[in-house]
């Protein structure tokens, strides 16, 4: 494996790219391949084995590109088909979860903790499963926001329209009293300001991209896999961008995640991989 090579990471839209913001911040070196699957999103609302099928595509893609390591920046995609990839794949290979729920553990004060996700992310009990195992006795309560996903999509992250279906969503966790609240999705993070203002100081916002560049960095320092070319590359060879659908739209709407690192969109037909 070449060290050199670059880092993969997948999502259904741009929600991932708050993952991709965290990898540019830790790990600067690293050169990144990105890929939105901007034709086929949501993923919240598709079934398990739709969302396996989906993933091993994209990932049989990031491998035709050479890349050393896959992000999976999707709550959904790593709930569903994270193990199944692995056990297809010669490279490492890690998910959004883990990392979100250590976390959390971490966090809490009173061991009730919420998390907010796609319906296919809540639906999977997978946060659950893991917040207990790293914390047997904590009470954990998921709540799906599948509107969240679109509004980000559509650039909504201030809007009175957001605020409203915010404060309908969070407002059965604010009756369980947690004082934890994973964003279990990679577009929620966009909506930190708006979740964190109804939620209110006492709760602590946990954002599972920050924690999974922080493993990533930890994985490619264990394996002696850090890129050590040590000269700076064009931004357009550093960092490439494609989707599925929409180049120029996800272009547009990158910039307000990554202004100055997205040069170029391309499009592919994910359906040949």
């Amino acid at each position: 494996m070449d060290r050199n090579a670059p880092i993969g990471v997948f999502d259904s839209g741009i929600g991932g790219l708050t993952v991709v913001r965290e990898i540019m911040r830790q790990l600067p070196e690293e050169k990144i391949v990105y890929f939105g699957d901007t034709a086929r999103l949501p993923y919240g609302n598709k079934s398990k084995e739709t969302v396996i099928r989906f993933s091993r595509q994209i990932v049989r893609f990031l491998k035709s590109r050479g890349v050393k390591a896959i992000v999976v920046a999707c709550n959904t995609a790593s709930s569903y088909a994270l193990e199944e990839v692995r056990k297809d794949e010669d490279i490492p290979v890690i998910g959004v979860i883990n990392a979100g729920a250590r976390a959390a553990v971490s966090a809490t004060r009173n061991g009730k903790i919420g998390v907010i996700g796609t319906e296919g992310t809540i639906k999977s009990g997978t946060y659950g499963a893991v917040l207990r195992e790293m914390k047997p006795g904590v009470e954990v309560f998921g709540r799906a926001c599948p509107l969240f996903v679109p509004l980000v999509e559509e650039g909504l992250f201030h809007d009175s329209v957001t605020d409203e279906i915010a404060s309908r969503y969070l407002s059965s966790l604010k009756e369980k009293y947690i004082d934890t609240l994973v964003l279990g999705c990679t577009h929620y993070p966009l909506l930190r300001s708006t979740v964190g203002k109804i939620m209110g100081d006492s709760v602590t916002l946990v954002n599972p991209a920050y924690e999974t560049a922080v493993q990533l960095r930890t994985l490619l320092a264990s394996m002696e896999m850090g890129n050590d070319e040590g000269k700076a590359l064009p931004l357009e060879e550093k960092y490439q961008f494609f989707v599925s659908d929409l180049a120029e739209k996800f272009t547009d709407f990158a910039t307000a995640i990554l202004p100055d690192e997205v040069k170029n969109t391309v499009q592919i037909d994910i359906e040949e991989y």
